[in-house]
Protein backbone atom coordinates (compact mmCIF):
# COMPACT_ATOMS: atom_id res chain seq x y z
CA UNK A 1 0.00 0.00 0.00
CA UNK A 2 1.68 3.41 -1.30
CA UNK A 3 1.28 6.18 1.65
CA UNK A 4 0.86 9.60 0.04
CA UNK A 5 1.23 12.55 2.43
CA UNK A 6 -3.00 12.98 1.76
CA UNK A 7 -2.81 9.39 3.85
CA UNK A 8 -0.79 11.07 6.42
CA UNK A 9 -2.75 14.64 6.60
CA UNK A 10 -5.97 12.22 7.45
CA UNK A 11 -4.70 9.81 9.72
CA UNK A 12 -3.17 13.06 11.91
CA UNK A 13 -6.28 14.82 11.74
CA UNK A 14 -7.99 11.49 12.95
CA UNK A 15 -5.32 11.47 16.35
CA UNK A 16 -5.75 15.44 16.84
CA UNK A 17 -9.77 14.67 16.63
CA UNK A 18 -9.06 11.58 19.57
CA UNK A 19 -6.51 13.79 21.01
CA UNK A 20 -9.56 16.46 21.65
CA UNK A 21 -12.50 14.87 22.56
CA UNK A 22 -12.15 15.31 26.64
CA UNK A 23 -14.78 14.44 29.10
CA UNK A 24 -16.76 17.31 28.36
CA UNK A 25 -17.70 16.28 24.76
CA UNK A 26 -18.36 12.17 26.39
CA UNK A 27 -20.78 11.35 29.36
CA UNK A 28 -21.33 7.60 30.63
CA UNK A 29 -23.80 6.08 32.63
CA UNK A 30 -23.44 2.71 34.09
CA UNK A 31 -25.82 0.28 36.03
CA UNK A 32 -25.22 -2.74 38.30
CA UNK A 33 -28.14 -4.54 38.10
CA UNK A 34 -27.37 -7.66 40.52
CA UNK A 35 -30.99 -9.25 39.78
CA UNK A 36 -30.04 -10.17 36.28
CA UNK A 37 -26.08 -10.22 36.85
CA UNK A 38 -25.58 -7.52 34.36
CA UNK A 39 -23.32 -4.40 33.72
CA UNK A 40 -24.40 -1.98 30.97
CA UNK A 41 -23.32 1.18 30.28
CA UNK A 42 -24.42 3.82 27.75
CA UNK A 43 -21.48 6.36 26.17
CA UNK A 44 -22.61 9.21 24.66
CA UNK A 45 -20.89 11.47 22.66
CA UNK A 46 -21.45 15.70 21.71
CA UNK A 47 -20.93 15.88 18.03
CA UNK A 48 -21.68 19.17 18.33
CA UNK A 49 -19.14 19.69 20.87
CA UNK A 50 -16.48 17.40 19.78
CA UNK A 51 -16.75 19.49 16.39
CA UNK A 52 -17.85 16.64 14.30
CA UNK A 53 -19.62 17.81 11.24
CA UNK A 54 -23.00 15.07 10.03
CA UNK A 55 -23.05 13.40 7.83
CA UNK A 56 -19.74 12.84 6.47
CA UNK A 57 -18.18 12.96 10.54
CA UNK A 58 -20.70 9.80 11.22
CA UNK A 59 -17.69 7.26 10.77
CA UNK A 60 -15.36 9.96 13.04
CA UNK A 61 -17.97 9.45 16.17
CA UNK A 62 -18.19 5.84 15.94
CA UNK A 63 -14.69 5.61 16.05
CA UNK A 64 -14.09 8.58 19.06
CA UNK A 65 -16.83 5.81 20.86
CA UNK A 66 -15.41 3.08 20.22
CA UNK A 67 -12.09 4.35 20.72
CA UNK A 68 -12.76 5.69 24.47
CA UNK A 69 -15.45 3.11 25.46
CA UNK A 70 -12.98 1.08 27.01
CA UNK A 71 -11.03 3.72 29.45
CA UNK A 72 -14.15 4.82 30.31
CA UNK A 73 -16.30 1.58 31.29
CA UNK A 74 -12.98 0.16 32.83
CA UNK A 75 -13.05 2.29 36.27
CA UNK A 76 -16.42 1.62 36.40
CA UNK A 77 -16.45 -2.38 36.58
CA UNK A 78 -13.16 -2.10 38.95
CA UNK A 79 -15.62 -1.09 41.57
CA UNK A 80 -17.13 -4.46 41.25
CA UNK A 81 -17.53 -6.01 45.15
CA UNK A 82 -15.65 -9.55 44.26
CA UNK A 83 -16.51 -10.03 48.04
CA UNK A 84 -16.94 -8.87 51.43
CA UNK A 85 -12.97 -7.47 51.12
CA UNK A 86 -12.40 -7.08 47.94
CA UNK A 87 -13.24 -5.40 44.54
CA UNK A 88 -11.86 -6.09 41.23
CA UNK A 89 -9.87 -3.28 41.90
CA UNK A 90 -7.93 -5.01 44.25
CA UNK A 91 -7.70 -7.98 42.54
CA UNK A 92 -6.31 -5.84 39.49
CA UNK A 93 -3.72 -4.26 41.41
CA UNK A 94 -2.47 -7.64 43.39
CA UNK A 95 -1.60 -9.12 39.99
CA UNK A 96 -4.12 -11.46 39.81
CA UNK A 97 -6.27 -10.96 37.04
CA UNK A 98 -5.81 -8.46 34.00
CA UNK A 99 -8.77 -6.05 33.48
CA UNK A 100 -8.27 -6.20 29.69
CA UNK A 101 -10.04 -10.38 30.52
CA UNK A 102 -12.79 -8.58 31.65
CA UNK A 103 -13.52 -6.09 28.61
CA UNK A 104 -12.94 -9.10 26.17
CA UNK A 105 -16.24 -10.46 27.42
CA UNK A 106 -18.10 -7.22 26.71
CA UNK A 107 -20.67 -6.67 24.35
CA UNK A 108 -21.09 -3.35 22.01
CA UNK A 109 -24.33 -2.86 20.51
CA UNK A 110 -23.93 -0.30 17.11
CA UNK A 111 -24.37 3.43 17.76
CA UNK A 112 -26.96 5.06 16.96
CA UNK A 113 -27.93 8.97 16.67
CA UNK A 114 -30.20 10.99 18.70
CA UNK A 115 -33.47 12.69 17.15
CA UNK A 116 -31.91 15.64 16.48
CA UNK A 117 -28.92 14.33 15.56
CA UNK A 118 -26.69 16.40 17.85
CA UNK A 119 -25.19 13.54 20.02
CA UNK A 120 -24.44 9.58 19.32
CA UNK A 121 -24.72 7.02 21.93
CA UNK A 122 -23.24 3.40 22.27
CA UNK A 123 -24.29 0.75 24.73
CA UNK A 124 -21.82 -1.98 26.00
CA UNK A 125 -23.14 -4.78 28.43
CA UNK A 126 -21.67 -7.78 30.02
CA UNK A 127 -22.97 -10.53 32.49
CA UNK A 128 -21.40 -10.42 36.07
CA UNK A 129 -21.34 -14.00 35.88
CA UNK A 130 -18.84 -13.78 32.97
CA UNK A 131 -16.47 -11.77 35.18
CA UNK A 132 -16.89 -14.08 38.33
CA UNK A 133 -16.14 -16.70 35.82
CA UNK A 134 -12.52 -15.28 35.52
CA UNK A 135 -12.31 -15.65 39.25
CA UNK A 136 -12.64 -19.00 40.01
CA UNK A 137 -9.30 -20.56 40.97
CA UNK A 138 -10.19 -24.26 42.42
CA UNK A 139 -10.93 -27.49 40.08
CA UNK A 140 -11.80 -29.11 43.35
CA UNK A 141 -14.80 -28.59 45.08
CA UNK A 142 -13.99 -28.76 49.07
CA UNK A 143 -16.05 -30.81 50.91
CA UNK A 144 -18.50 -30.30 53.13
CA UNK A 145 -18.52 -31.58 56.42
CA UNK A 146 -21.77 -32.93 58.19
CA UNK A 147 -21.80 -32.18 62.23
CA UNK A 148 -20.49 -33.99 65.04
CA UNK A 149 -24.23 -34.51 65.80
CA UNK A 150 -26.65 -33.92 63.38
CA UNK A 151 -30.40 -33.47 63.62
CA UNK A 152 -33.06 -34.72 62.33
CA UNK A 153 -33.67 -32.78 59.19
CA UNK A 154 -35.94 -32.50 56.08
CA UNK A 155 -34.53 -32.25 52.80
CA UNK A 156 -35.43 -29.43 50.49
CA UNK A 157 -34.87 -28.03 46.71
CA UNK A 158 -32.67 -25.11 47.50
CA UNK A 159 -32.24 -22.37 50.06
CA UNK A 160 -33.44 -19.12 50.11
CA UNK A 161 -31.66 -16.47 52.53
CA UNK A 162 -33.71 -13.48 53.57
CA UNK A 163 -31.79 -10.27 54.13
CA UNK A 164 -33.33 -7.74 53.07
CA UNK A 165 -34.42 -5.50 55.95
CA UNK A 166 -31.24 -3.51 58.11
CA UNK A 167 -29.76 -6.06 60.31
CA UNK A 168 -26.92 -5.88 62.59
CA UNK A 169 -23.29 -6.10 61.33
CA UNK A 170 -20.98 -8.34 63.34
CA UNK A 171 -18.13 -6.59 65.23
CA UNK A 172 -19.90 -2.94 64.81
CA UNK A 173 -22.52 -1.42 66.78
CA UNK A 174 -24.36 -0.51 63.73
CA UNK A 175 -26.84 -1.72 61.11
CA UNK A 176 -26.95 -1.66 57.38
CA UNK A 177 -28.83 -3.40 54.33
CA UNK A 178 -26.71 -6.45 52.96
CA UNK A 179 -25.00 -5.23 49.80
CA UNK A 180 -24.46 -7.74 46.54
CA UNK A 181 -21.06 -9.20 45.57
CA UNK A 182 -19.80 -11.93 43.25
CA UNK A 183 -18.66 -14.26 45.99
CA UNK A 184 -20.31 -13.92 49.30
CA UNK A 185 -20.10 -16.37 52.32
CA UNK A 186 -22.45 -17.55 54.68
CA UNK A 187 -21.73 -17.71 58.82
CA UNK A 188 -24.20 -18.96 61.91
CA UNK A 189 -24.07 -16.88 64.27
CA UNK A 190 -21.82 -18.74 66.28
CA UNK A 191 -19.25 -17.52 63.17
CA UNK A 192 -18.77 -21.00 61.61
CA UNK A 193 -18.21 -20.74 57.82
CA UNK A 194 -20.77 -22.47 56.41
CA UNK A 195 -20.53 -21.40 52.75
CA UNK A 196 -17.57 -20.06 50.17
CA UNK A 197 -17.21 -20.42 46.66
CA UNK A 198 -14.51 -23.34 46.88
CA UNK A 199 -17.81 -25.16 48.09
CA UNK A 200 -19.31 -25.14 45.02
CA UNK A 201 -18.48 -27.06 41.63
CA UNK A 202 -16.22 -24.99 39.94
CA UNK A 203 -17.67 -25.74 36.94
CA UNK A 204 -21.29 -25.05 37.81
CA UNK A 205 -19.71 -22.05 39.54
CA UNK A 206 -18.64 -20.41 36.03
CA UNK A 207 -21.92 -21.13 34.61
CA UNK A 208 -24.36 -19.83 37.23
CA UNK A 209 -22.33 -17.63 39.76
CA UNK A 210 -22.32 -18.20 43.38
CA UNK A 211 -25.63 -17.53 44.45
CA UNK A 212 -29.04 -15.52 42.56
CA UNK A 213 -30.08 -12.54 44.24
CA UNK A 214 -33.75 -11.35 43.88
CA UNK A 215 -36.06 -9.11 46.04
CA UNK A 216 -38.71 -9.85 48.06
CA UNK A 217 -41.80 -9.89 45.62
CA UNK A 218 -40.35 -12.80 43.68
CA UNK A 219 -40.82 -15.17 46.68
CA UNK A 220 -44.09 -13.92 47.74
CA UNK A 221 -46.41 -14.51 43.87
CA UNK A 222 -49.54 -15.50 44.45
CA UNK A 223 -49.20 -19.05 43.48
CA UNK A 224 -49.11 -22.36 45.66
CA UNK A 225 -45.28 -22.14 45.87
CA UNK A 226 -45.49 -18.27 46.32
CA UNK A 227 -42.39 -18.49 44.11
CA UNK A 228 -41.68 -16.80 40.51
CA UNK A 229 -40.53 -19.10 37.72
CA UNK A 230 -36.85 -17.74 37.88
CA UNK A 231 -36.48 -18.36 41.62
CA UNK A 232 -38.21 -21.61 41.06
CA UNK A 233 -35.40 -22.61 38.40
CA UNK A 234 -32.38 -22.16 40.94
CA UNK A 235 -34.16 -23.68 44.20
CA UNK A 236 -37.34 -25.69 43.16
CA UNK A 237 -40.71 -25.40 44.66
CA UNK A 238 -39.72 -26.73 48.29
CA UNK A 239 -36.80 -24.62 49.50
CA UNK A 240 -35.58 -24.37 52.90
CA UNK A 241 -36.80 -20.34 54.26
CA UNK A 242 -34.20 -18.80 56.42
CA UNK A 243 -34.08 -15.08 58.00
CA UNK A 244 -30.73 -13.76 58.15
CA UNK A 245 -29.73 -12.68 61.95
CA UNK A 246 -27.37 -10.50 61.32
CA UNK A 247 -24.20 -9.32 58.52
CA UNK A 248 -20.90 -10.11 57.97
CA UNK A 249 -17.81 -8.49 56.28
CA UNK A 250 -15.80 -5.49 56.05
CA UNK A 251 -18.53 -4.48 53.21
CA UNK A 252 -21.65 -6.21 54.21
CA UNK A 253 -22.18 -9.13 52.19
CA UNK A 254 -22.42 -12.35 53.99
CA UNK A 255 -25.18 -13.03 55.94
CA UNK A 256 -25.41 -14.90 59.41
CA UNK A 257 -28.03 -17.54 60.00
CA UNK A 258 -29.07 -19.02 63.38
CA UNK A 259 -26.85 -22.24 63.70
CA UNK A 260 -30.11 -24.79 63.75
CA UNK A 261 -30.84 -23.54 60.55
CA UNK A 262 -26.53 -24.09 59.56
CA UNK A 263 -27.60 -27.41 61.18
CA UNK A 264 -30.73 -28.40 58.81
CA UNK A 265 -28.57 -27.99 55.93
CA UNK A 266 -25.64 -29.52 56.93
CA UNK A 267 -27.20 -33.01 58.56
CA UNK A 268 -28.51 -33.83 55.08
CA UNK A 269 -26.52 -35.29 52.38
CA UNK A 270 -29.26 -34.16 49.65
CA UNK A 271 -29.03 -30.36 51.52
CA UNK A 272 -25.36 -30.14 51.93
CA UNK A 273 -25.39 -30.89 47.90
CA UNK A 274 -27.83 -27.96 47.60
CA UNK A 275 -24.64 -25.89 48.60
CA UNK A 276 -22.12 -27.55 46.08
CA UNK A 277 -24.64 -27.20 43.41
CA UNK A 278 -25.10 -22.94 44.33
CA UNK A 279 -29.12 -24.00 44.99
CA UNK A 280 -29.49 -20.76 47.00
CA UNK A 281 -31.03 -17.67 46.45
CA UNK A 282 -30.21 -14.11 48.45
CA UNK A 283 -33.37 -12.03 49.00
CA UNK A 284 -31.90 -8.12 49.37
CA UNK A 285 -33.92 -5.22 49.16
CA UNK A 286 -34.52 -3.90 45.96
CA UNK A 287 -32.45 -0.71 46.68
CA UNK A 288 -29.04 -2.23 46.58
CA UNK A 289 -30.18 -4.44 43.54
CA UNK A 290 -29.79 -1.92 41.13
CA UNK A 291 -26.64 0.11 41.50
CA UNK A 292 -25.73 3.25 39.52
CA UNK A 293 -21.65 2.62 38.48
CA UNK A 294 -19.72 5.41 39.55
Amino acid sequence: MKITMKTIKVFVFFILISLSVHAQDMNIQGLLDWDRMEFSAVLTLDIHRAGIRLPAGRSLAESLLEGHHSELIRPMLMGIQADSSTTLADLVNRGEVSPASFMGTMRGFPPALSRDQSAMSASYSIKLHDIGAQLVRHSRTERISPPLIPVPARDYTGIIIIIDENLPVHGRSSSALALPCLFPKIWDNEMNLIFERNMMDAQLLRQIGLVQYTSRENITRPVPSALDDTIIRRVGENPLRIMALGLFGAVPTDPIIDREDALTILSSENNRQLLSEGRIVFVLNRDVLRQEAL
